[in-house]
């Protein structure tokens, strides 16, 4: 194994290098109805641009910008463009987990309350014949809950409840609140549901980052570039975007383009107190890439390995089993892991894919997924909130469409 202190001086040009597509079993042709269909869409006015980065068997079989870097300019999208990836961030949060649970620093089966105290009583917060009760939660919330995201959080926009209405109050979504601030303010909360009873998405990766500050002493950007970042040559990957980069920053319209609604992305030219473990970090194309070439790869990139093989394998099975689904972000034939969806089935889900894939997708429409069988994988840079999941479903059926061995 390479020694991590060389990681810096890491030959980037032997990593997913460019290869024509037919030398790995992907068709030109095919790869231009991706193309038409992208541009197709800037045409009409529904989406002002992206990037599109396809990898398989190690090499790049095709990367490629579109549109404009943003609507309100002329300038054209560029391969290197910096995105908000939003909830693309937990994935990396979750190795992150994973490599000090490696070290013996952390378990999956600790409770939360184990490294943050506040969640030592937690309260669960029940709606009973037109009145909400409060009850006392009936197991404590582990690490493994945050991962899997079964600890009974939730989202403000994931439903109109009591509790939902308190998280919306409560402001955590504040920048400028810091970690330690932000989950004492979440533990005062009610859990919206008994720790282990369902999967909820949440503000569990936001917890699991405070952990991950709190274990290391560090911020979490500060920790995450120095253990991932660096050692990966994800030279563009932060929390925030530095000054002399603001011009690589992709935009979205400012009114989405079916509902006239104005387009809120959160503001990245400026660093943040609070590194929001669930959704915060800026990147590229080519950074994100590396990430998922490390996870195809069994954890390693390059001689530098940040997770063992079967550690990659744990964390992209499937960890509900019999658990309920709460919401329609994991769909049919889906199950979850630890940090990324997974799928479980060759059939059953209504798209292109098969058992083994693994992904998960961003606020903002960024989007990727990763097929260990086809040692493929594929992401779908852009910065249009309001089509997301179409933009990812049309993305991933062109992909597969495209493969032709």
């Amino acid at each position: 194994m390479q020694d991590p202190d060389r990681t810096r001086t890491m030959d980037s040009t032997t990593i997913l290098a460019q290869a024509s597509p037919e030398s790995l079993g992907v068709s030109s042709e095919r790869l231009g109805r991706l193309d038409a269909a992208i541009l197709g869409e800037i045409e009409r006015g529904k989406l002002p641009g992206g990037v599109a980065m396809i990898a398989r068997r190690g090499k790049v079989a095709h990367i490629k910008a579109y549109g404009k870097l943003d609507p309100r300019r002329d300038d054209p999208m560029q391969t290197d463009a910096i995105f908000r990836i939003y909830s693309m961030t937990k994935p990396v949060v979750s190795v992150a987990a994973m490599m000090l649970v490696e070290q013996g620093r952390l378990l999956l089966a600790s409770p939360v309350a184990a490294y943050l105290p506040e969640f030592a009583a937690m309260q669960v917060s029940v709606e009973a014949d037109g009145q909400t009760l409060l009850v006392p939660a009936a197991r404590p919330i582990t690490v493994h809950d945050l991962l899997r995201h079964t600890a009974g959080f939730t989202y403000q926009f994931m439903g109109v409840s009591a509790v939902h209405q308190q998280y919306a109050a409560a402001g955590l979504f504040a920048r400028s609140l810091a970690c330690a601030d932000f989950s004492k303010a979440l533990a005062r909360l009610p859990l919206a549901r008994q720790p282990g009873s369902a999967w909820s998405y949440s503000h569990a990766t936001d917890v699991l980052g405070c952990i991950i500050e709190t274990l290391t002493c560090k911020t979490l950007g500060a920790h995450l570039h120095e253990a991932i970042f660096a050692p990966l040559g994800m030279v563009d990957t932060a929390f925030h975007v530095d000054a002399a980069q603001h011009h690589r920053i992709a935009e979205p319209f400012p009114k989405d383009p079916d509902t006239g609604a104005r387009a809120s992305v959160f503001d990245v030219r400026t660093p943040t107190a609070h590194e929001m473990g669930g959704g915060g970090l800026t990147s590229t194309a080519l950074d994100y890439a590396r990430f998922m070439e490390m996870m195809l790869s069994g954890g390693v990139l390059g001689g530098v390995r940040l997770l063992g093989p079967k550690t990659v394998r744990l964390m992209t099975s499937d960890h509900l089993g019999p658990i309920p689904v709460t919401g329609d972000l994991l769909g049919p034939g889906h199950g979850f892991g630890l940090g990324f969806a997974v799928r479980m089935h060759d059939g059953i889900a209504p798209g292109a894919g098969a058992a083994g894939q693994y992904f998960w997708a961003g606020l903002a429409g960024t989007s990727f997924f990763i097929d260990p069988k086809e040692e493929l994988h594929a992401q779908f840079m852009i910065q249009q909130p309001g089509r997301r999941e179409y933009y990812r479903s049309l993305f991933n059926e062109l992909v597969y469409a495209a493969l032709i061995d």
